[in-house]
């Protein structure tokens, strides 16, 4: 009884930070993931270990100042940088996240027609009209309950990999030692894991999240003045990202453990979607595993798209001095859900056009990864930033830790460049 009830109280104290991280393995990281262990097989398991300190030393900048602040990151960016150079990178930010819904959408189409079969066309249109409709038509209580409950989607994948025969001692080894390899592809997929667990929308989403919890709370101008308030928050807020980040990685890392165990095994290494993901999985792991991952995709899909919509429309909302919020009605907030449903509506449209849906998430990818270094930089600066956040500014060891995140993207970036020029 007292376990359920403890476990009850830490659910109901979780929300940004495990939705965050939720959304973070959308189907187009999957897709990332299942190309990562089916190319080169366990060899980049030690990519999630390493990243996993760097996302939660991030997200935990952006939380804080959402919440410290009570305003979403793009308003806070727009103090301490020219408004043009802040419009701009919320534009592209747009961009990337309408792109990433576009590749989303259509590998959830994909999965459940393989699944039931029918016409996968008719499934992305479904999947894009309910993933605009969800945000306005239901509270934000209601909303945030919904994706709690689709990060249950996740676990999926922890299903499939028991239900493989893993070597535990091998890939524990392999995972905590890196074993570099040389060649064009290989450090291209590691700008590409980077690129998928350390992404823009999540700073825009979760800042935003903490900034709209601070404000719904009654007199929480007064009662921020508390030292112990304030520190009780905080503390929710790095728990929460905890979990919500190591939560993140796990999943990603059983989807490229079980491609590795199955395809790369069988010398099946092509794998450009997640659709062949699953297809390829089938005569290998079982329609069990099959169903399974096929399954996920759409559960993460409809995670995560709303989050993809819902940080371009706070983002767009904030640098434009909108209202906005999930707690507010259509009539109360009519430009910040205008972004959220034509990103989404365009996202789907992109899917019955002729851009390939796959090319449109390399350029996601890419766009993602430019826009990152500068924001990522900007956060920095705003959390140390007395000024702004007052007695609550980072300590020297979460400094390091998201400059240390900074850099490391902005290598990334350097040799994604690298690579196009001289590979």
């Amino acid at each position: 009884m007292f376990m359920l009830r403890d476990a009850k109280r830490l659910a109901d104290r979780l929300g940004p930070g495990v939705i965050t991280g939720a959304a973070d393995d959308d189907p187009s990281g999957l897709a990332t993931y299942s190309q990562a262990g089916a190319q080169f097989g366990a060899g980049m398991l030690w990519t999630l270990a390493f990243t996993t300190p760097l996302m939660v030393g991030i997200q935990m900048v952006s939380a804080r100042i959402g919440w410290l602040t009570g305003q979403g990151l793009a308003a806070n960016i727009c103090r301490v940088m020219p408004r043009w150079l802040a419009i701009s990178l919320v534009a592209l930010l747009v961009l990337a996240n309408t792109l990433n819904i576009a590749a989303d959408i259509a590998a959830m189409g994909d999965a459940l027609q393989l699944v039931i079969g029918g016409p996968e066309n008719g499934y992305a249109v479904l999947f894009g009209v309910l993933c605009a409709a969800l945000p306005v038509w239901l509270s934000y209580d209601a909303m945030v309950r919904v994706l709690k409950w689709l990060t249950l989607a996740l676990l999926a994948y922890v299903a499939v990999v028991f239900a493989l025969h893993v070597n535990w001692e091998r890939v524990l080894v392999q995972t905590l030692v890196p074993n570099l390899m040389s060649g064009n592809a290989y450090w291209m997929m590691i700008v590409g894991v980077l690129g998928t667990t350390i992404s823009p929308y999540l700073f825009f989403w979760q800042a935003a999240q903490e900034a709209e919890q601070r404000q719904r709370m009654n007199g929480a101008h007064e009662i921020a003045k508390d030292a112990r308030f304030v520190r009780e928050h905080l503390y929710r807020i790095k728990l929460d990202t905890l979990i919500g980040m190591v939560f993140s990685n796990v999943i990603a890392f059983c989807v490229m453990l079980a491609t590795a165990i199955t395809l790369n095994q069988h010398g099946i290494t092509d794998i450009e979607t997640t659709k062949q993901a699953a297809e390829a999985l089938r005569p290998i792991a079982g329609d069990f595993a099959f169903v399974l991952f096929a399954l996920g995709i759409v559960g993460t899909g409809m995670l995560a798209v709303p989050v993809l919509a819902g940080s371009a429309a706070y983002a767009v909302a904030d640098v434009f001095q909108w209202r906005s919020g999930l707690d507010h009605p259509l009539s109360q907030a009519k430009g910040f859900y205008g972004v959220l449903i034509a990103a989404t509506v365009v996202g789907t449209a992109i899917d019955f056009s002729p851009l390939d849906p796959i090319k449109a998430l390399v350029w996601s990818a890419v766009v993602n990864g430019v826009v990152a270094v500068p924001i990522m930089a900007v956060m920095m600066k705003l959390d140390s930033n007395k000024s702004i956040l007052g007695d609550y500014t980072l300590s020297l060891r979460h400094r390091i830790l998201g400059w240390f995140a900074t850099f490391v993207m902005l290598a990334a970036v350097c040799a994604m460049v690298a690579s196009w020029l001289f590979g």
